[in-house]
C-alpha cells in the first residue's frame, strides 16, 4: 500500500465523518477541490468536479444549512439524514480511494465511509432530539451552528491535511464513546 493510497483513505474517512454532520457540505468541498484540481478523483467520479455538480452541490449545501436552523424541520431532516449520510459517506470513499482492488475499495467505502458517516449522523440526530426535548427547540440553532462548523472544518482539514483529519475522526469517536458510556451508566435506579 502506497502513501498516496493511505492519504486517499484518510481523506475519505475525514470527509465521511464530515458527512455525518452535514450531508452536502463535504460533497461541495470535494467538488470544489476537484474543480480547482486540488484533489484528483477516481476516473468514474470526475463528474463531481464539473461545473454542474459544483452549482448543484453548492445550492444543496445552502438549503441544507438554512433548513437546520428551523426548529422541528431540523428533526424532520434528521430522520432522513442517517441513511443519506451512510450513502454519501460510501460515495465519498469510493471517489477518493486510489490504487486498491474493487473489492477492497467497496469494503472500505461501505464500512469505513458509510459506517463513519452513519455513526456520526446518528449521534448528531440524538443530540438534536435531546436539545428539542429539553429546550423546546430553542437551543437547536446552536447545535446546528456547531454541527455546520464542525463539518466545514473537517472538510477543509480532510482536503488539505488528510492524516490530521483521520486523527480528528478518532478523537470524535472517542468523545462519542465517552459520552455514550457516561449517559448509558447514569440511568436512575428503580426502587
Amino acid at each position: 500500500m502506497t502513501l498516496e493510497t493511505i492519504i486517499s483513505i484518510c481523506l475519505g474517512i475525514g470527509l465521511s465523518a464530515s458527512v455525518g454532520f452535514r450531508v452536502f457540505l463535504p460533497l461541495f468541498a470535494l467538488s470544489l477541490a476537484a474543480y480547482f484540481n486540488v484533489w484528483q478523483l477516481n476516473d468514474a467520479w470526475q463528474w463531481i468536479g464539473s461545473t454542474t455538480a459544483l452549482i448543484t452541490l453548492g445550492v444543496a449545501t445552502i438549503v441544507e444549512i438554512f433548513a437546520y436552523f428551523i426548529p422541528y424541520v431540523d428533526n424532520l431532516l434528521d430522520t432522513i439524514s442517517v441513511p443519506l449520510a451512510a450513502l454519501a459517506g460510501t460515495a465519498v470513499m469510493l471517489s477518493t480511494v486510489s490504487d486498491l482492488s474493487p473489492v477492497v475499495t467497496w469494503a472500505l467505502a461501505i464500512i469505513a465511509g458509510g459506517g463513519t458517516a452513519a455513526a456520526i449522523s446518528g449521534t448528531s440526530s440524538a443530540t438534536r432530539i435531546t436539545s428539542t426535548a429539553t429546550t423546546g427547540g430553542v437551543a437547536n440553532p446552536i447545535v446546528s451552528t456547531i454541527e455546520t462548523g464542525t463539518s466545514l472544518v473537517m472538510s477543509v482539514v480532510s482536503i488539505f491535511l488528510p492524516l490530521l483529519a483521520f486523527v480528528f475522526v478518532l478523537i470524535v469517536f472517542f468523545i462519542i464513546f465517552k459520552l455514550y458510556k457516561k449517559f448509558s451508566t447514569s440511568k436512575p435506579n428503580k426502587l
